[in-house]
């Protein structure tokens, strides 16, 4: 029996499932999942400055809020938590700027979001679900996973 069969099992109503992996293992998945969490709404907000910064010249508070549908003051809380990270520069009543840390996070998210969307579009994802979809998994994603999308959704577009 191959691995990947020693790890299916029936279930007791004899649908097929993925067994419990090993403790080890499976305390590395959720360790995974929780630190993704930490990080995903610091690598969108990054992401969404770089993005008005390329598209619109520049990143204001209000756009931000806008796009993301929260009020100015949570965005200005998170201002200056990017801040304090080293990842944007602000000065009251003018644009954000991305630091080159934050400029390089920006376009690795932007990168692994592009994967995950042209992936999903390639499975037959509808653009508006496949947006609202990438937004989320993209922070979850391992870059093995990534790499095997990419490489998917280059197979599909020959």
């Amino acid at each position: 029996m191959s691995d990947h069969e020693q790890q299916r099992t029936l279930s007791p109503r004899g649908q097929s499932g993925d067994a419990l992996p090993p403790v080890e293992q499976h305390a590395q998945q959720y360790e995974t999942v929780r630190n993704a969490h930490e990080t995903e709404l610091i690598e969108d907000y990054v992401e969404l400055i770089g993005d008005l910064i390329r598209h619109r010249g520049e990143a204001r508070a209000a756009d931000i809020a806008n796009r993301m549908a929260v009020s100015q003051a949570t965005v200005s809380k998170m201002i200056r938590r990017l801040n304090e990270l080293g990842l944007v520069t602000s000065k009251p009543y003018r644009s954000l700027f991305l630091t080159e840390e934050g400029q390089k996070m920006a376009e690795t998210s932007r990168a692994r979001h592009d994967i995950v969307l042209h992936f999903l579009r390639a499975l037959g994802v509808d653009d508006s679900t496949a947006r609202i979809d990438a937004e989320g998994m993209e922070h979850h994603v391992s870059d093995k996973t990534l790499t095997i999308m990419q490489r998917f959704t280059e197979q599909q577009i020959k």
